[in-house]
């Protein structure tokens, strides 16, 4: 979500510690802000700085920028009234941070009491309350229909045993686990995530004793858990996430993908473990289903396609698999393929071939397989990187089925687009560290990965792309220099700002584009062609063209340009998804899907003309069966 005036927040335990730091830090960034606290005094006092802050971006708003709502967060009545009139004043919650907390006065076992204000009282502040919390944001945001974040405040103590307040560490550990429970909501635009700082010198934490802190290194500054927190409202890729801050180790993502191996469902498949997700499937397969098929030969998808419905042959054939598909990935190259150019022989033999399937990949749940298959069970997730990914099932050989943790659009990006970037760069561009790589395109479903391995390769990354949505984006993945072509000169920026040149080309455009990139490469340089979208729709499709002079470049300057054709690495496949995907879970990469909604077989046209209309931002997916997104929420 990106941060920026206007949007709404609410705080609870905003009137001190790192309630009241994260409250100031969002009316920093223009946003209006509720602080929730059992402090009446100090819930003003802080409204009165936010509105202060607030009136750099707002005058004259004919509504306070501030509101202090004097709160008792085990009360369920009070925490509703809270919620109620901040939606009132704001029109809807973009933002609910659960930071209120208190550590237990007295040892458990020493309380001759029930426990109401000692020990039963910290858990109700500390996980019931957060509950409570998280419940009511998820049912306004869901009755506002629109896109929101929640921040539940965990601890280290919840993480690892705390001995001096067991009841604390228990709490905090119940956040945790319940934060991650709520990864599912992600489908309805809500992300829940939790963060996890170690020691910070506030009320609470001066309790836990220096010696205590001490060991842990010292006391965090409040600057590094703001930022912390900033950072998992702002990337859209952070649902269920843990994020553990420490002056010992930094930022980091919990649990670490090895520890998260030993019992999550999201493990990687090269792991050799048996996958233990299930999803809901009905009980009896339908005797027909519908898939997207090619009837003429054209570079336009939409009158080159059509849906149609196929018999469900059933028992499945031996050796081969019935795929349920949930998501197919959208490429640039579904307009080569619907013109016939990805089947050998001229046109005419193509045309034989009709009507034949579309769609080059998807993720779904196997709902059936046929005899002599012993390592596939019914309901295990998978991925599929074959023709025909644009139905609602599919059966192909068994050899070609790829196991994964869940059925998620993000392992979709993984595949064409992931794979494409990951090969590529290793197998073609021979990558290594220190150089410059210059990707074109960049914001899309493949060049997001192509900069992010490249930076995590210890490179200096260029990237081309038009406009600042998909610039914001780039710079949020990491890149050194984004050029936004639509308000600088590509050729000018990379003359001046790298007169020696790029070593490394990802290039994705073709035309003037590769032209452009040709002559700022660098001595040794390699330029990888992994697709030319800019000559896919042209009046008569795929045009070759010539490129005059091209061979005395290459060998005065030691130069090469490889093409790069992903089914001809296929052996290399699982290897890279399993890189992609252990790299994606330990929260080394980020995976960026376009927030246009596809929804459907029907959408399929309209998603293939969003990518080639150069808006879509991140991976292009569609959702072929929007009912499973509902059945997930309820796992």
């Amino acid at each position: 979500m990106e941060l920026k005036p206007g949007l709404s927040a609410l705080v609870t335990g905003g009137g001190s510690g790192i309630g009241k730091a994260l409250c100031l830090a969002l009316a920093g960034k223009g946003i209006f802000v509720t602080i929730v606290d059992f402090s009446e005094e100090r819930g003003k006092e802080v409204a009165s700085l936010v509105a202060k802050e607030n009136s750099k971006f707002h005058q004259n708003l004919g509504f306070p920028s501030a509101i202090s709502v004097k709160c008792d967060v085990t009360s369920l009545r009070d925490l509703t009234l809270a919620f109620e009139k901040h939606v009132a004043t704001y029109g809807g919650l973009d933002i609910c941070i659960n930071s209120a907390g208190i550590g237990t006065p007295a040892s458990f076992w020493k309380d001759q009491t029930d426990g109401s204000k000692t020990w039963r009282h910290a858990v109700n502040v500390n996980l019931v309350g957060v509950i409570d919390c998280t419940r009511l944001a998820i049912k306004h945001m869901q009755a506002l229909q629109k896109p929101g974040v929640i921040v539940n405040m965990g601890s280290s103590a919840g993480l690892y045993p705390m001995n001096k307040d067991p009841i604390y560490s228990a709490s905090k550990g119940g956040v945790v686990m319940f934060t991650r429970s709520l990864a599912p909501y992600k489908r309805q635009g809500i992300r829940v995530n939790v963060l996890c700082p170690e020691f910070v010198k506030t009320e609470l934490g001066e309790k836990a004793g220096h010696k205590y802190v001490n060991i842990a290194g010292g006391y965090m500054q409040m600057e590094k858990v703001v930022e912390a927190a900033l950072e998992l409202i702002m990337d859209d890729s952070r649902a269920g996430s843990c994020l553990w801050v420490t002056n010992r180790r930094g930022k980091e993502y919990w649990p670490s993908p090895t520890e998260e191996a030993k019992y999550s469902v999201r493990s990687s498949s090269s792991s050799g473990k048996k996958i233990s997700f299930r999803a809901p499937l009905s009980a009896q397969l339908p005797q027909s289903f519908e898939k997207v098929v090619v009837h003429k030969l054209s570079h336009n998808f939409r009158d080159a396609t059509r849906i149609v419905r196929a018999q469900l042959k059933l028992p499945i054939e031996s050796g081969h698999v019935l795929l349920k598909i949930i998501y197919a990935g959208v490429n640039a190259s579904d307009v080569n393929f619907s013109s016939g150019r990805y089947f050998l022989g001229n046109k005419k033999d193509t045309s034989s071939l009709l009507p034949f399937d579309a769609g080059f990949e998807a993720v779904g749940i196997v709902a059936a397989v046929g005899d002599s298959v012993s390592n596939l069970e019914v309901g295990t997730p998978a991925a599929i990187m074959v023709y025909g990914g644009y139905a609602e099932f599919m059966a192909v050989p068994s050899k070609h089925i790829l196991p994964i943790g869940r059925p998620d659009p993000e392992v979709v990006a993984m595949l064409t687009s992931g794979l494409t970037a990951s090969i590529a760069l290793e197998k073609v561009g021979l990558m290594e560290s220190g150089k410059v790589v210059l990707v074109t395109a960049a914001a899309g479903g493949t060049g997001q990965f192509a900069v992010q391995l490249a930076k995590l390769a210890g490179n200096k990354v260029v990237a081309t792309c038009g406009g600042k949505d998909k610039a914001r984006l780039l710079k949020d993945l990491g890149v050194d220099r984004v050029i936004d072509y639509k308000t600088e000169d590509i050729k000018t920026v990379l003359k001046e700002e790298f007169p020696k040149g790029v070593d490394i080309v990802y290039e994705s455009v073709g035309g003037d584009m590769f032209d452009l990139c040709l002559n700022a490469l660098a001595v040794r340089g390699r330029l990888i062609v992994i697709g030319m979208i800019s000559q896919y729709q042209g009046e008569h499709g795929w045009m070759p063209k010539n490129y005059p002079g091209l061979v005395e470049k290459l060998l005065t300057k030691s130069q090469t340009v490889a093409g790069f054709f992903l089914p001809q690495y296929s052996y290399l496949w699982k290897e890279h998804l399993d890189k992609l995907f252990n790299l994606y879970t330990s929260g080394k990469l980020k995976v960026a899907i376009d927030p246009k909604r596809f929804l459907g077989l029907p959408s399929v046209a309209d998603a293939v003309e969003h990518l080639h209309s150069g808006k879509s931002s991140g991976k292009v997916v569609v959702c072929i069966d929007p009912t499973f997104e509902q059945q997930m929420a309820k796992l």
